[in-house]
């Protein structure tokens, strides 16, 4: 694992952005997170009253979402807390926020007042349906964004209900990760433009995008509409997860021919079996590897594949992936004053990245962002005297 990282040494490819993270959960601080892995200068503004972190988290020191950026802390119901934010505005190239469409708005610093301060501010709005639409307003979560999208009727086992794929699907990859690619894209455009934009960025329409190729593949009769019957969904006997002698899980995904005929060799399987694509013996054939599979253990699967390309791999614990040989081999993971995470991605042949701070306290850099921002002295402590910001003293 790498040591703690020394702050503000590197030169990330977003290196010189300057980036407003209302605070929020889920799908906003991991695209803010992702910004600020890069390299872009990333300030959260949280609750002057705290996080309110929703989870098992209690210290916000170990909300690894919230890594790599400082925190001020901003009583946004507070008249003041607009102005403080609309401060850091003027010399933005960000503004993330994922509020219910209308709430910025009525805060005081929605993307109307916002761009007429800054006009070339991207503004990167983050919501589960949509800034319009029926259920524009509806409370919800993960769960039900990506059942709405689709996506969440295609995961799941045979005479299974559909299940839940964490918050993965539509906090993450349909959510934070399409709301980064969309402010990138915005500033991309600005430099012929010379002007910013809004960004409204769906959770249910991002779910949908990542299922596009299974809309194509259940309108051409290459997919079954029964869960836990196509090749990537469990239903293939040579595209699933097996138990090992000793408890452990193998995965298995030999789709193409040459792979499938070493995964047969592998397992030892005998002569005389089915197609590997005549599906009406997957079944059986599924009972047929899960019984060869547990024959060895893990260990002796992995040692066994050597030499051969049945496309199999083990199935890591969270507390196991960090050690693994290739995962130390390309220092895949950091340990952040003691907690291990994944470390940023993609590589870069120039740039470099790295995680520069561990997650924030609440306020922890108040005096120091607004500082370092270009407000002056008197209206800080002006600020902090009336109660519309707050500094939090916090051990590094």
């Amino acid at each position: 694992m790498s040591p703690h990282p020394e702050k503000n040494t590197f030169t990330g490819p977003l290196s010189g952005a300057k980036v407003i993270e209302i605070g929020s959960i889920g799908p906003g601080p991991f695209c803010a997170m992702l910004l600020a892995d890069l390299g872009a200068d990333v300030i959260r503004v949280d609750r002057i009253s705290g996080t309110g972190l929703v989870g098992p988290n209690a210290d916000p020191r170990a909300e690894l979402l919230n890594r790599g950026r400082r925190s001020i802390a901003v009583d946004l119901r507070n008249p003041g807390g607009a102005e403080v934010v609309l401060s850091l505005v003027d010399d933005a190239d960000v503004l993330i926020e994922g509020f219910r469409p209308g709430v910025t708005e009525r805060l005081g610093f929605g993307p109307d007042v916002c761009t007429e301060r800054n006009p070339e501010l991207i503004y990167g709005r983050m919501t589960g349906f949509g800034q319009t639409g029926p259920l524009s307003q509806q409370p919800g979560h993960d769960i039900n964004y990506i059942a709405l999208s689709g996506a969440l009727s295609l995961i799941g086992r045979r005479d299974q209900p559909p299940t839940p794929p964490l918050s993965l699907i539509g906090d993450f990859g349909g959510g934070g990760m399409l709301l980064a690619l969309g402010i990138l894209s915005a500033l991309f455009e600005r430099q012929r433009s010379g002007l910013g934009q809004v960004i409204d960025a769906s959770m249910t329409e991002g779910a949908a995008l990542l299922s596009t190729a299974f809309f194509g593949f259940a309108q051409t009769g290459v997919w079954n509409a029964e869960r836990g019957t196509n090749i990537v969904d469990s239903g293939a006997p040579y595209y699933d997860v097996y138990e090992t002698a000793d408890g452990k899980w193998l995965s298995i995904g030999a789709i193409e021919p040459h792979f499938y005929e070493d995964l047969v060799a592998l397992l030892e399987l005998p002569d005389g079996l089915p197609d590997q694509n005549d599906r009406s013996q997957w079944p059986q054939m599924k009972k047929l590897f899960a019984d060869a599979v547990r024959g060895r253990t893990l260990g002796e699967w992995l040692a066994a594949a050597d030499g051969l390309s049945p496309c199999v791999a083990p199935v890591l614990e969270v507390d196991e992936a960090p050690s693994h040989p290739h995962h130390l081999a390309r220092e895949a993971f950091v340990e952040i004053d003691g907690l291990v995470q994944p470390a940023p991605a993609p590589r870069f042949s120039r740039s470099t990245t790295r995680v520069d701070r561990r997650p924030p306290v609440p306020g922890e850099h108040t005096n120091e962002v607004l500082t370092d921002w270009g407000v002056l002295p008197d209206q800080i402590n002006e600020w902090l005297n009336a109660g519309v910001v707050g500094q939090t003293d916090a051990q590094e």
